[in-house]
């Protein structure tokens, strides 16, 4: 069970300053739109609820998964962080222990011996404030106060700016911590499923088609998902393969042995739960294409992150519900291997392997600014 009572306190404080905001629609949720996208927003976790794009008949598409019910989003014991912002720091740290300045410092453990996305009171949990509302733009901002997630010291002040213009969305985040050094690494925890769970022959991902076009490097990682300071290079056509060349379907590799436990779990997660670099991207290039032939849309990531996790919802276990706007009469559920998250971020648990020389990209201090941004360009194949 990932909630926590640490949160509650949060929300409650929270309510009386996005009461004072700018209202939301009747449906509860901040609508932002293009002549191509409509995307819906909540201010719990700064979280996208709905993204509607064009499929190849022209007709809108919710292609990112969530809730219809806007106050399931606090209550889900899974807390599956859809589509919202995890921090001050994303991931995994590993053995909950990091160390600036020579003072070791720890964080809670929430995902097995490791801590995950600052623990159970990250950002995702946070009830963010709307500063900015207009018809294409939404920013949100969230004060982080010192020691809210164990272990994670001084005061961190963060902003994200969604905006949407024809075929792209654009995700614009910064961050400072005026008090104190600390981690501070950022992600949007962007969970697709393109077909929106509507094509019959399957629910499942491994129909959608991945290019990674600089990115044949990834870490490796141990059981739990956590790195273990290896840099591996994926061989064509071998399970981390998706650089080679594009078109590959995400479940290229499921005759492989080795692919049911690919991403750990003791052998019990299948495909992908891991990072992946990007290597000498020519600037503003695609970094990330994913497609589905059934739909005909296709999405392309570009970011100033220097890599991304992929993970394809191999812990879904068939019992949440779709949204309204998705699925058939017959796929009314988020089953296993039916999604995949891609999170453009900084090196996961950089924090403690200073050979790869990310530790000063992890760590913000006064007199410092944390920036981040991505972008989705939506068109069909």
């Amino acid at each position: 069970m990932r909630c926590s009572v640490v949160a509650l306190p949060v929300l409650a404080a929270a309510t009386s300053i996005v009461a004072q905001a700018p209202p939301p629609g009747d449906d509860g949720k901040y609508t932002i739109s293009s002549s191509d996208i409509t995307a819906k927003f909540i201010p719990y976790g700064a979280t996208l609820t709905n993204l509607f794009v064009k499929d190849k008949n022209g007709d809108d598409v919710d292609v990112v998964l969530g809730y219809d019910d806007i106050n399931y989003y606090p209550e889900d014991p899974g807390h599956p962080v859809y589509n919202s912002i995890p921090g001050r720091y994303v991931n995994r740290i590993g053995k909950g222990k990091y160390t600036i300045d020579g003072t070791t410092y720890t964080t809670q453990l929430n995902d097995g011996s490791n801590t995950l996305h600052s623990g159970t009171n990250n950002w995702s949990y946070r009830v963010w404030n709307v500063t900015d509302f207009t018809k294409d733009s939404i920013t949100f901002t969230v004060r982080d106060a010192s020691n809210s997630s164990q272990g994670m010291l001084g005061l961190v002040k963060g902003q994200v700016t969604y905006s949407v213009s024809g075929s792209k969305w654009n995700i614009k985040m910064e961050a400072t911590s005026p008090e104190a050094k600390t981690p501070l690494m950022l992600t949007h925890h962007t969970y697709f499923n393109l077909d929106a769970y509507k094509n019959p022959d399957t629910v499942k991902i491994w129909n959608h088609t991945l290019y990674l076009p600089y990115s044949k490097r990834y870490l490796v990682a141990d059981d739990g998902a956590l790195p273990t300071g290896e840099i591996g290079t994926a061989e064509p056509d071998s399970i981390n393969d998706f650089a080679s060349r594009p078109g590959l379907f995400l479940g290229h590799a499921r005759s492989d042995p080795k692919f049911a436990g690919n991403c750990g779990g003791g052998g019990a997660c299948e495909g992908y739960n891991g990072y992946f670099l990007i290597d000498d991207a020519p600037k503003d290039a695609a970094v990330v294409q994913l497609a589905s032939p059934f739909s005909g849309i296709k999405a392309d990531l570009r970011t100033d992150q220097p890599g991304i996790v992929l993970y394809s919802c191999n812990w879904m276990d068939g019992s949440a519900d779709l949204k309204s706007t998705q699925g058939t009469k017959t796929n009314r559920k988020v089953e296993r291997s039916s999604c995949v998250a891609i999170e453009a971020q900084d090196y996961v648990d950089g924090i403690n392997h200073p050979e790869w020389g990310r530790v000063d990209k992890e760590i913000t201090g006064p007199g410092q600014t944390y920036t981040w941004e991505s972008s989705w360009t939506f068109g069909n194949l």
